[in-house]
């Protein structure tokens, strides 16, 4: 059998298997992350499902280390929460990346069988053991039963010949068998790693290769594992194990020969990982932003290289340099060889360890045009936020991060010849030849009574929403964080009237808090006050906003939905509804003055 028959095998309690066959395999690792985490959780509560060998089962919180989002700190606290109930260990945010987690400590070992919730836990393929990303569902029945029925994978054996260029890199190296095999070729595939290079790499670059498994489509990439990194391994667990080979005899769908002799530097093009090209044809394209960690390039090795090539320098201006090692462990080493120091010193922003740039909440994203150079396992449109992403070795991220440009070590004093992209505009719009018609000082609509007092800011518009720049786009997100009123913007109509009590728009300086009901269409809003710099945001936005007191609004005896006319120039209010008048405070000269202009900037 091969390795991973030899290893579905053993844990199905089968004497042999063959591709094609469905076996229920045991699982010696099962884990959830904060992504994916509380869906298992509702599962197993849902269903009233039971843990099976808590001692076996994990949580993994590496998405979003702290919990920037507040649906992500909900769902990692709802898991704390279930852990402690079910005696569940948590490797909780401040651990680090919990495939190699898994891997320094010993949750998971060669012939070993490991479930995540993560996409790449076929990362264990580095040290020949058997590991799958996998859905909640799945994951919950893993946790449940101890474990999950599986399709036995046919396996390919690539054999590599040559000798290794010194330029290339574990990442280079996975980059070239993208562009060889691309996102298909090896689909479904468990592909298995034979030669002379193959036997050198170290188990951070095994990590690196066997961590984009998922991006060519290949159940795994399994290595097998050499003396070197099962003394590696012990040193790091404490333990000793026993590795699984294929066996001589072994059948392969089919046997592949790789010379890697001309194997050179690659970039991952945006859009796609295996949509490759070498460094040298984007030498001199402009980057705005860097990112060195993930599951494919965290390791210590990986920082030492970047630490190379950072010490001494600075990254060029205008250019924002991210570092993130894969674990806590990885961050504590690099503090104590002096790396994080050089880090800091060459101007890079270090965060705590985590997935980091792939899982775009902890440590921000990049905007629309923006370039990047990451060291990440995929830049799918959208994955790491607007911009574009290239993907490339540490080297080349850390050289390109000091020369504000998209190069390598390699080729970094070649002249650049390459096109940077063209800048966006800034210029000033074209004036508008003729004057606006006078807006109107009268309006009539439908009345919303919001009864409550001290309505603030993050009430009126959430700081979750304060990314948004574009007026037109903040409407849907009015008051969506204040009780009772979730539902407003979907319900609101153009031209509807707001009337509510002291002190609405208190907190923050949020310009969007007006914005909001502009981008909704709302007429007026009617307050008894309102906070200070809202008041002002609101008469500079040109947001009719009017000042009342209770006792004159008393004879107008205002019910939900009434229809009102407001008066901004002599305070007059009409309850249509009724057919009774009062006054309110009218616009002030300067209020009426910013509000016939379309605000305080307009001409």
């Amino acid at each position: 059998m091969t390795i991973v028959e030899k290893i579905l095998a053993m844990h199905a309690g089968k004497e042999s298997i063959k591709p094609g066959d469905i076996v229920n395999v045991g699982i010696d690792c099962r884990v959830a992350r904060d992504f994916g985490g509380a869906n298992v959780v509702e599962h197993l509560v849902n269903n009233n499902l039971p843990i099976d060998t808590p001692e076996r089962t994990f949580f993994t919180f590496d998405c979003n280390p702290g919990g920037s989002d507040q649906k992500y700190a909900a769902n990692q606290h709802y898991c704390r929460r279930f852990a402690r109930e079910k005696g569940i260990k948590v490797y909780d945010v401040p651990t680090g990346i919990g495939t190699h987690n898994a891997i320094d400590l010993g949750l998971a070992y060669p012939g070993s069988t490991f479930l995540s919730t993560d996409s790449h836990a076929n990362i264990m393929g580095a040290i020949g053991a058997f590991g799958q990303g996998m859905g909640d569902q799945d994951i919950a029945a893993a946790w449940a039963n101890g474990k999950v029925w599986f399709k036995v994978p046919e396996s390919v054996r690539l054999r590599f010949t040559g000798k290794l260029p010194a330029e290339v890199s574990a990442k280079d190296f996975v980059l070239n068998l993208l562009r060889i095999f691309g996102a298909n070729t090896l689909l479904a595939k468990a592909v298995e790693l034979y030669g002379d290079c193959i036997d050198a790499f170290s188990l951070d670059q095994r990590i690196t290769i066997a961590s984009m498994a998922t991006e060519m489509g290949a159940i795994i990439l399994l290595f097998p594992p050499n003396e070197g990194v099962l003394h590696e391994l012990q040193q790091k667990t404490g333990k000793s194990f026993v590795p699984v080979y294929a066996d001589k005899e072994a059948a392969y769908a089919y046997t592949q020969e790789i010379d890697v002799s001309d194997f050179e530097p690659l970039l991952s093009l945006p859009g796609h990982p295996h949509h490759t090209a070498p460094v040298y044809a984007y030498h001199g394209t402009k980057i705005d932003s860097a990112f060195i960690g993930s599951c494919t390039n965290g390791r210590i090795s990986d920082l030492r290289l970047a630490a190379a090539l950072l010490n001494g320098k600075k990254v060029a201006e205008g250019v924002v340099l991210k570092i993130v090692p894969a674990t806590d462990t990885i961050w504590k080493q690099a503090l104590n060889e002096g790396l994080i120091q050089i880090f800091k010193e060459a101007g890079a922003l270090v965060s705590n360890a985590g997935c980091a740039g792939c899982a775009a909440g902890q440590i921000g994203q990049n905007g629309p045009e923006e370039v990047t150079i990451s060291t990440g396992n995929r830049n799918f449109a959208g994955k790491q936020g607007k911009g574009e992403v290239f993907l490339a070795s540490p080297a080349s991220v850390a050289a390109s991060a000091v020369v504000g440009y998209i190069t390598h070590p390699a080729i970094a004093q070649s002249p650049v010849t390459k096109q940077t992209p063209n800048a966006p505009s800034f210029q000033a719009k074209a004036a508008e030849t003729s004057k606006a018609a006078a807006k109107p000082t009268c309006v009539r609509g439908r009345l919303w009574l919001i009864p409550q007092d001290d309505i603030d800011t993050d009430m009126i518009f959430h700081n979750r929403y304060l990314t948004i720049t574009k007026r037109e786009e903040m409407g849907p997100f009015a008051l969506d964080n204040l009780k009772g009123y979730e539902h407003f913007a979907k319900e609101a109509q153009a031209g509807d009237i707001i009337l509510t009590g002291k002190n609405f728009g208190a907190g923050s300086s949020r310009q969007q808090a007006v914005d909001c009901f502009i981008a909704l269409g709302i007429s007026c809003l009617l307050a008894e006050s309102y906070g200070a710099i809202y008041e002002r945001n609101a008469i500079n936005a040109a947001l009719p906003i009017l000042t009342y007191t209770p006792r004159q609004l008393e004879a107008l005896q205002l019910k939900q939905w009434d229809v009102i006319e407001v008066d901004f120039i002599s305070g007059r209010i009409c309850n249509l509804s009724n057919n009774t008048t009062s006054f309110v405070l009218p616009f002030f000269d300067v209020q009426n003055e910013i509000y016939q202009k379309g605000g305080l900037l307009g001409k």
